[in-house]
């Protein structure tokens, strides 16, 4: 009799499981389903990035394939969603030439941006001793001569978007700034002295945006 009764126990407890776990399941669908609908009708757009301008402090090659620079730039970042919020998470800047990478990378701080909000950084993008290729040397120096190089701003980082109050897993995010950056300590072309030798440039370049 007593066997009787655990069995009975014990299917009544597995039938409970069973439907706990077949509750679960369907809520989760449910939510995973409401979250789809909702991001298809909103429908994200990618952010907005501008470079601003730049301001060259250093900018140096002291030997055939050994770069120095030292570059101020003013990244303008805007949200253009009204109803989604964007998180932005392990960012570096760096610069390129011809395809090589002319600067260490500099962070740039994560920040949450709200609906339609905009965003403004002025990172230092900067190396000392940079070993370049040897084809990049030559090229250099002559761009620094002949007053302008044109150079690519480059972003990666990381994306999260924020729907009420769901928030998404991360999305790699690249963004190339590319710009002719006028070389020289006078102001011309539309420069501002901002310092001993420094100048200051308004470039107003649209950066391509890939999430």
């Amino acid at each position: 009799m007593s066997d009787k009764k655990c069995s009975h126990h014990k299917s009544k407890k597995k039938k409970l499981i069973r439907r706990c776990c077949a509750g679960f399941l369907i809520f989760l669908f449910l939510a995973l389903l409401t979250i789809l609908i909702v991001w298809a009708i909103l429908q994200p757009k990618k952010p907005r990035f501008i470079l601003q301008d730049t301001t060259i402090f250093t900018f140096n090659v002291s030997a055939p394939n050994i770069f120095s620079t030292s570059i101020q730039t003013t990244i303008y970042a805007r949200n253009p969603n009204s109803k989604i919020g964007i998180y932005y998470d392990n960012m570096d800047i760096y610069a390129m030439y011809h395809n090589q990478q002319i600067t260490y990378y500099t962070q740039i701080p994560p920040v949450y941006q709200g609906h339609k909000d905009v965003n403004i950084w002025s990172p230092f993008v900067y190396g000392n001793n940079i070993p370049i290729a040897p084809y990049n040397g030559p090229g250099l120096s002559e761009d620094q001569q002949n007053g302008g190089v044109w150079l690519d701003f480059k972003i990666d980082g990381r994306v999260k978007w924020k729907v009420g109050a769901v928030t998404t897993g991360h999305y790699h995010l690249h963004v190339t700034c590319s710009a002719y950056v006028p070389l020289g300590d006078r102001p011309g072309y539309g420069g501002i002295m901002v310092g001993n030798n420094a100048v200051k440039y308004q470039l107003a370049r649209d950066c391509s945006v890939s999430v």
